[in-house]
């Protein structure tokens, strides 16, 4: 049983591929750079963030992804992201059943602390590591602020990089194929556990 679970947000608790893609095609506008299609973006996306925007423009700077990044999300003509449908009963499940929970994600806090209240998750999570770019730092920081048993851990999200993450600091991971990357990139990177919805990935957890 995994008694410690660390979460990935968007792309796994929140259905925003819609607004990403949006997201992503107004910063390529602002760049010059011709916008992508639904298929090519899911094909396409890795993570860390700037490899997949330095492969369209070499030349960005974190900071200035950052900044042009925020500024479009916060814009009023975004569209709306939403719960993938079960994700939230099953994390209030998990913490009944005394998991500890966390969430390891990109989003900055401007956007991921409202959504956390909007499902309904307040109170919910034990430790939050919000708007990093290397997902690597963050989930050391979780094993070691919370004294975790690497043996019972295990990290959900939906792209290479929180597969990677997971080999790197020696836990478990679940990719899902709901998110931002399509089944066969997934698969190439290798996770313990392949899910395809929201009952596989429960009884995983909860068996």
């Amino acid at each position: 049983m995994f008694k410690n679970i660390i979460f990935d947000w968007s792309g796994v608790v929140k259905d925003s591929f819609e607004a990403h893609l949006w997201i992503v095609n107004k910063m390529f506008e602002k760049s010059g750079v011709e916008k992508i299609s639904y298929d090519e973006l899911k094909k396409n996306w890795v993570q860390p963030y700037m490899v997949f925007y330095n492969k369209y423009i070499p030349n960005l700077t974190k900071e200035e992804q950052d900044k042009i990044w925020t500024e479009t999300m916060l814009s009023k003509d975004v569209p709306e992201s939403h719960e993938y449908s079960g994700m939230a009963d099953l994390i209030k499940r998990l913490k009944e059943d005394k998991r500890f929970l966390a969430v390891l994600s990109s989003d900055p806090p401007e956007m991921i602390l409202p959504e956390i209240k909007k499902f309904d998750l307040e109170n919910i999570f034990d430790y939050k590591v919000i708007f990093v770019h290397d997902k690597t730092e963050g989930a050391k920081e979780i094993i070691k602020n919370n004294n975790l048993n690497i043996k019972e851990t295990v990290f959900i999200g939906d792209s290479n990089h929180e597969i990677e993450v997971g080999k790197e600091v020696g836990i478990k991971t679940i990719a899902v194929t709901w998110g931002f990357s399509i089944e066969e990139n997934l698969r190439v990177a290798n996770p313990d556990y392949l899910v395809h919805n929201v009952k596989e990935l429960e009884e995983i957890l909860l068996k």
